[in-house]
């Protein structure tokens, strides 16, 4: 465990997935330490992302015995148990789309934190970055110009004051409170020294984060879509859509849980750097930065030693001593040697300068700089980030449960399809209330013709066996058959048959109708000599 600190304090679920179990591919136990370039520790990280294939081979193995029991064990059902069935098959598309639109909703939800947190990381790196970059860039001025424009300056001047010696001697001690800044510069980049290219590392960082970020989102909207679809596909009763959902559907599935192993491999490797990361920080640095030099920008502590205030303490005593100097040659050799001002001033020029640096330096060297952003880097991976690789585990074991569900009530819902459109075409084609019938007649009006004036041709004849019509007589009136050719629709087919013979209901009854239909009978009573009774 690292150091307790009060302004980072690593949260509860960083130590619960610390605690999960760390075995290599030999299932033997390994340390916990976070040890990334440890061969042990990166076969127990892979452990787990196997204990999730292994998950999808059983929930894999589970659907085709599901389905096999199913295709195997198909049997003639009663009406009253295919309503509960069919129940069952809603309820369960319910409950599945439920979930998943949950699931949809918690793995947005966890893709913006943990987006939030390596964002709020590689900012944190950049910002380091600039600070190091600005330390390396105040040092490497600052030797240039006392390396080359001081040491030419100074070698004129000597050729200049050659003639007196104690103007010499001035400026040989001021060569040596050069030599002594030059000195305590180059002992400062120890920073530097370690070749920590935060940049670089940020950039790798944020490009796959994006790509990450991406990839989830776009698993996030199909499986929103495949729900859709499948809801679509319910309702409609289609056996396409079904079928294109069962294949995405498992093609889901797969992605659910490849998608479990890998962010919970990467929320627990970085649960192991949250709970201790100052020592692998002092770890990784070893060799490149002093202990002592990283454990002042680790904790940034008052009673802690600034291990720069030695040589910054230096660096601005030589520094004075030699403006000191330079003010007494101004003022006592300009006089004498009125050649040696422009080069006596372009060195006052190059001490202000330096002294301009060595304030920038001292505010850079400070710790707060970089363990502000050391905090924040910390606290946007280990509180953001491992929270949103959290949640997306949970989306991803939600997503895995709904779409189990779904392949296993949309093969349900084909054979509730399958056995309705068996019923409808077992059921007699002359029901007037069979949906199929009507389909049938609307897509082939001949056949129903013909159905029609087969079913009118048996009434006939079932009519005319029961009782053959008199003969008509031929002295019936020409106005009376024309009246009576009027009434049956002008079709001589229909003039002798009875109303019960010609295959369609009778009219409604109306006290109109029942005076013309009595007269029109007895009519026919005393033509055809036959007694109907009515």
């Amino acid at each position: 465990m690292s150091t307790a600190r009060v302004d980072y304090i690593a949260p509860w679920w960083t130590y619960w997935l610390h605690n999960f179990p760390h075995i290599n591919l030999r299932f033997e136990p390994v340390n916990h330490i976070f040890q990334p370039e440890d061969e042990n520790y990166q076969q127990s990280l892979v452990f787990l992302v196997c204990v999730a294939a292994a998950g999808l081979g059983l929930t894999l193995l589970f659907l085709a015995v599901y389905l096999s029991c199913l295709c195997c064990c198909r049997r003639e059902e009663s009406e009253d148990s295919k309503r509960p069935q069919t129940c069952c098959v809603t309820w369960a598309a319910v409950i599945a789309g439920l979930v998943i639109c949950s699931a949809v909703g918690v793995g947005f939800y966890g893709n913006s934190e943990t987006n939030d947190g390596v964002y709020q990381l590689t900012y944190s790196l950049y910002n380091a970055n600039h600070t190091l970059r600005g330390i390396d860039s105040l040092v490497t001025g600052t030797l240039g110009s006392m390396q080359r424009d001081l040491k030419q300056r100074l070698a004129r001047l000597d050729e200049i004051f050659a003639t007196r010696g104690d103007y010499v001697q001035t400026l040989r001690f001021m060569q040596m409170m050069a030599n002594n800044i030059i000195q305590q510069l180059t002992g400062l980049p120890d920073l530097s020294r370690a070749k920590l290219d935060l940049a670089s590392v940020a950039d790798r960082t944020a490009a796959v984060e994006y790509y990450r970020w991406l990839t989830y989102l776009l698993l996030l909207i199909l499986d929103l879509v495949i729900c859709l679809v499948a809801c679509l596909g319910l309702a409609k009763q289609s056996r396409w859509l079904l079928t294109t959902i069962m294949v995405f559907g498992v093609l889901t599935l797969i992605l659910s849980w490849a998608s479990l192993g890998a962010v919970t491999a990467a929320a627990v490797g970085t649960s192991d750097f949250c709970v201790s990361p100052d020592k692998f920080v002092m770890n990784h640095t070893k060799g490149h930065i002093g202990s002592d030099i990283v454990h002042y920008y680790l904790y940034c502590s008052q009673s802690l030693p600034n291990p720069f205030q030695q040589s910054l303490t230096i660096y601005q005593r030589s520094l004075t001593t030699m403006q000191i100097q330079i003010q007494g040659l101004l003022q006592f050799a300009v006089p004498l040697f009125p050649t040696a001002q422009r080069d006596l001033l372009g060195i006052q020029h190059v001490l202000n300068a330096s002294e301009s640096s060595l304030h920038q330096l001292t505010a850079l060297l400070d710790c707060r700089s970089l363990h502000k952003d050391y905090l924040d880097a910390l606290i946007g991976v280990c509180y953001d980030g491992v929270e949103g690789l959290l949640y997306l585990c949970l989306f991803s074991l939600l997503a895995a449960f709904a779409f189990s569900t779904m392949l296993c009530a949309i093969p349900r819902a084909w054979r509730h399809i399958t056995n309705r459109d068996r019923d409808y075409d077992d059921i007699d084609e002359e029901d007037p209330f069979n949906p199929q019938a009507r389909r049938i007649s609307a897509h082939n009006p001949t056949r129903s013709n013909v159905h029609s004036f087969c079913s009118f041709s048996s009434s006939m004849g079932s009519q005319s066996s029961l009782q053959q019509p008199a003969p008509p007589s031929t002295s019936a009136p020409v106005s009376e058959y024309m009246n009576q050719s009027v009434l049956f629709g002008g079709n001589p087919r229909y003039e002798n048959v009875p109303l019960i013979g010609r295959g369609s209901p009778p009219p409604s009854y109306s006290p109109s109708m029942r005076a013309t239909y009595l007269s029109m009978t007895e009519g026919q009573n005393r033509h055809f000599g036959t007694d109907f009774q009515i």
